[in-house]
């Protein structure tokens, strides 16, 4: 069963509603799919009703955006459901992200010498029932600057960047347990980008050449794979091995650390925009070991 486990829509950082994403999927010759947007849950009915009149396979899902320091650690959910757990998580997510927006939109102003506000920002948030995203404060200073958002992202907003802000972040084992108090399982999302680095080579890291980057990522793998040791034993249920920033040798390095610790395989595109160079459907991932599992939970189509 061919699967696309990890897609973003309007209700964070994706630039399509979840029906467009069901239909892509459905073109692409995908199966199975399941929408995992970033700290909430607002896109899941309409990509289940979606699921349905094409005849597609859907599964729940969620994206949590958790950090350790300077290091992005985020846990992808699956077969969560809303109900009180939920409501708190989804409450603690808004007022964190709220916060985080005023001081990077604070920090960049400061940089770039301009005046943007919070109202801006809000142009470019269209679900205002979702919480606000690093990603909306990037689109109103792109369109102030006339720049490309991608480029703008990384130069001010990334961790290490004058703009990052880490405010109201969970910790990656904060990040587990809220996905299994919803009732989910939880998956440690594209591994390859965890870089657990100290303080000095992270504030420099974004200055590098790729050629320089991926020698630092080898060289702190040991420090990432402890990471990944230390979520296994505190109730990790999967890794995301297949995704479209891997690398064949990475995907088998992952698999072999799934296999190892008795955790389920899964695999995405991580597919936000057209902007980019992922593409709904890819990596090619077959599902068919993991479906029954993840069909099983409530909610699923």
């Amino acid at each position: 069963m061919r699967a696309d486990l990890h897609l973003h829509t309007l209700c964070s950082d994706g630039a399509y509603p979840p029906a467009e994403i069901a239909r892509r999927c459905k073109a692409g010759g995908v199966e199975l799919f399941s929408i995992t947007d970033h700290d909430n849950m607002s896109g899941l009915e309409e990509g289940a009703e979606a699921a349905k009149r094409l005849g597609l396979r859907f599964v729940r899902g969620i994206e949590v955006s958790a950090y350790l320091g300077a290091t992005k650690v985020h846990v992808l959910g699956y077969g969560c459901r809303e109900g009180d757990a939920y409501a708190r998580f989804l409450k603690a997510r808004e007022e964190g992200a709220r916060a985080r927006a005023r001081e990077s939109v604070e920090k960049a102003n400061a940089v770039l010498s301009l005046d943007v506000t919070m109202e801006e920002v809000e142009l470019f948030h269209p679900r205002k029932e979702t919480p606000l995203h690093t990603m909306h404060v990037v689109s109103a200073f792109a369109e102030r600057l006339s720049a490309e958002k991608g480029a703008l992202y990384r130069e001010l907003f990334v961790p290490g960047a004058p703009a990052f802000s880490g405010i109201g972040r969970p910790l990656p084992e904060e990040a587990v347990r809220a996905v299994h108090e919803m009732g989910g399982f939880a998956v440690l999302a594209h591994p390859a980008q965890i870089l657990v680095l100290p303080k000095e080579v992270s504030e420099r890291f974004r200055l590098l050449s790729h050629e320089e980057r991926q020698e630092v990522k080898r060289a702190y793998a040991g420090e990432r794979n402890a990471l990944m040791e230390t979520l296994a034993v505190v109730g990790l249920d999967g890794i995301e091995c297949f995704h479209s920033t891997h690398t064949l040798k990475e995907t088998e390095e992952f698999l072999a650390f799934a296999r190892a610790h008795g955790l389920f395989v899964t695999g995405g595109s991580d597919f936000h925009s057209d902007n980019g160079s992922r593409k709904v459907g890819f990596p090619v991932f077959d599902a068919s070991h993991v479906a029954e599992l993840l069909l099983s939970s409530k909610g699923s189509v």
